[in-house]
């Protein structure tokens, strides 16, 4: 652990400046107050020896006797395609079944499952969330599969974020969430890295640890899969994604992480089942030809992968999330929300005159933005009316137009109609001048019998 300055800007109470620093990763602040009158040289320090014992060198023992009694979290996220063997590699590393549902290929988009568990180990408890990715790499369209997993490590940062810029909280009892660790698996196709395995890891990078694994390793040669490292090594490198390095700085460990580093990417195969060799049970998948020992090292990097994750840099990958990923996270979120770092010579502010200035700086953009909206309403309603008072005039005109063929259209049936009754009445005089011919014709026809008779009688 280490001192490290705190997320709060310098604030003035009273004349006194006041500054914060962080104790490790736990929420413990240290306050000085400095008065701004006050000159401070830059003396050497001094070293004092003690007459007698006083006690702190019991702090080591105090602050481990805290921790272990409020417990520990680990957070791991494994990122790989469907039957790639993930479930089987974490009931593996902690030796033990977790519950899981199987998942199918057959899945339309990338659903993120999380699941936690209580492990306890002699006296240290851990409270450990695996978040696997059900469905990433089963779509046929594969440029979404990235997002769900982003969108779900930035929210538990966003979560965090919340509770630090609370006013009353809870930091020490609080339920951290932020991912670890990302397990990133990798088919050992014994070709290259596939365009989604690079552009995942590239994206994941600076929001999370990264440490990739080829998965069911037992199924190339030594050969094969010392070239398999080497090609995934140098694709990593050439663009530029940056996995977790193990740090080396520290003496005890040093060695250790160094030779865990020449191992990346680590081939490793995971295995449930108990299998004799010779006169012992061993973790190790049968085979007609022989069985492949999960832990041993002349047969996959299973070893080496726990030793890096649960015994030498747990603590480590929990600090790098907090002290590098979440940091960044946080620097990018409070500068989008108008918060800035001061210089050293210049003059420090107040959160209130921030608070103030963004307040009114808030208000003024609100009123522009409803002077801009009202404005836009103006205009809208004077567009409408155009457009309506357009279609009313072409309304009318259409009217007009109707109007002047029904008219015409009146016109013709009514000179029709004076023809149709001129014709009627031509008819009925032709009618009535034959009726007429035809009346005298047959008069003429009767008397024509009666003058032969009055001849014949004479």
């Amino acid at each position: 652990m280490h001192l490290s300055p705190g997320s709060e800007a310098p604030s003035c109470r009273h004349g006194l400046f006041r500054s914060h620093w962080r104790f490790g990763t736990n929420s413990t602040i240290l306050t000085y107050f400095v008065s701004p009158h006050m000159v401070i040289k830059n003396e050497e320090m001094r070293s004092l020896e003690l007459s007698g014992q006083v006690g702190f060198n019991s702090l080591p023992h105090q602050v481990v006797r805290k921790l272990v009694s409020q417990g520990f979290c680990f957070n791991i996220l494994c990122v790989g395609e469907t039957g790639i063997g993930k479930s089987t590699l974490i009931n593996t590393l902690f030796n033990t079944t977790f519950e899981n549902e199987e998942a199918d290929h057959y899945e339309r988009e990338v659903k993120l499952r999380s699941q936690t568990y209580e492990l306890q180990e002699h006296t240290v408890k851990l409270k450990l969330t695996i978040v696997h990715t059900v469905g990433f790499g089963d779509q046929i369209n594969k440029d979404e599969s990235c997002k769900p997993i982003l969108d779900y490590i930035e929210a538990q940062f966003e979560k965090y974020l919340e509770e630090e810029l609370k006013i009353k909280r809870s930091l020490s009892n609080y339920d951290d969430t932020r991912i670890h660790i990302c397990l990133y698996f990798i088919a050992p196709t014994g070709h290259t890295l596939k365009s989604l395995d690079l552009v995942m890891m590239k994206n994941l990078d600076s929001k999370v640890n990264i440490i990739p694994i080829i998965a069911k390793a037992d199924i190339m040669s030594k050969t094969d899969l010392g070239n398999l490292k080497k090609k995934i090594m140098t694709e990593l490198q050439s663009y530029g994604v940056q996995i977790y390095q193990f740090p080396n700085e520290d003496e005890e460990v040093g060695e250790i992480n160094s030779s865990l580093n020449a191992r990346l990417p680590f081939a490793v195969v995971g295995s449930t089942e108990d299998v004799k060799i010779g006169n012992r049970m061993v973790k190790a998948r049968s085979y007609p030809w022989g069985a492949v020992q999960v832990e041993n090292e002349e047969h996959c990097d299973f070893v080496h992968l726990r030793e890096m994750l649960l015994r030498v840099n747990m603590d480590d990958l929990r600090e790098q999330t907090h002290s590098r990923h979440y940091e960044l996270y946080r620097c990018c979120k409070l500068q989008e929300m108008g918060f800035k770092d001061t210089d050293p010579d210049s003059q420090s502010f107040s959160l209130q005159e921030m608070y103030e200035a963004k307040r009114r700086e808030f208000f003024k953009e609100l009123q522009h933005r409803e002077e801009s909206m009202r404005q836009m309403f103006v205009n809208k309603v004077k567009e409408t009316e155009a457009e309506l008072k357009e279609k009313e005039k072409e309304l009318h005109e259409r009217f007009e137009v109707l109007k002047r063929m029904h008219q015409e259209e009146k016109r013709n049936l009514e000179e029709k109609r004076r023809e149709l009754e001129e014709e009627m009445n031509a008819f009925n005089r032709r009618k009535v001048a034959a009726e007429t011919l035809m009346g005298q014709a047959l008069q003429g026809c009767s008397q024509q019998p009666l003058k032969k008779e009055k001849d014949k009688k004479k």
